[in-house]
């Protein structure tokens, strides 16, 4: 594992490091948006490569990270706004606020035709439509479950807290649409390869600012605490 390094790139922090050991450092938070490991690493063939997608990745590299779901991200439904990808595979508690990515898929496709996000806000289950086609049209896919940009600009159409959190934050996704929804962002990322793709995502999406967003924002500065 890389050591620990802390990177402040405009109003996001990016934590290098386990989640498990950084998340009891950073205090209290409003708002977790996340996508974990599923447990599904034995299921990993290898993806893309067909007319749906040319995008490929080595199996292996995904079972290492994905080996098993991380029960302890239960805990997390304690936080009062929590939305958690996959969160079918975990032990949560029930609740009526789902979020649903429908791929628009049918077929031989061999990834689901939708993925589901449990949440504890209080509403009404909601779904998004968006083919994977779509999604990965002209997207640089820099990690093998990178969720695209429009279904986390989404998510956070849900959450009201000024501050965003993703324990794992891969390849920095949830934090590229904090920004370009004018919010604060925490991120934790174990691996040093996918932390360093999260850095270069999040200064691009500062210097390509959001025209929605009317509250100026201070020039992104990077620095390193660690």
């Amino acid at each position: 594992m890389a050591k620990h390094r802390t990177e402040i790139i405009g109003d996001c922090t990016l934590h290098l490091g386990d989640c498990r050991e950084i998340l009891p450092t950073i205090g209290k938070v409003d708002a977790v948006v996340t996508d974990p490991p599923y447990g599904l690493g034995d299921r990993w063939a290898g993806g893309g490569g067909s007319k749906h997608s040319s995008w490929r990745f080595k199996a292996s590299e995904a079972q290492a990270w994905d080996r098993e779901a991380p029960q302890w991200v239960a805990a997390l439904s304690a936080v009062p706004e929590c939305i958690i990808w996959g969160g079918n595979y975990f032990a949560l508690p029930p609740a009526r606020g789902w979020l649903v990515w429908d791929k628009k898929q049918r077929g031989t496709w061999t990834t689901g035709h939708t993925e589901l996000a449990w949440s504890n806000i209080d509403q009404p289950i909601r779904a998004y439509s968006l083919s994977q086609v779509e999604a990965h049209s002209g997207m640089d896919k820099l990690h093998p479950t990178q969720k695209p940009l429009e279904v986390m600009l989404w998510c956070l159409e849900f959450v009201k807290s000024e501050t965003i959190c993703d324990p794992f934050m891969g390849s920095g996704t949830t934090g590229v649409a904090s920004v370009k929804r004018g919010r604060k962002f925490i991120g934790i990322e174990t691996d040093q390869k996918y932390f360093d793709v999260a850095c270069r995502r999040i200064e691009d999406a500062y210097r390509q600012p959001d025209m929605f967003i009317e509250a100026a924002k201070p020039k992104p500065e990077q620095m390193s605490l660690v």
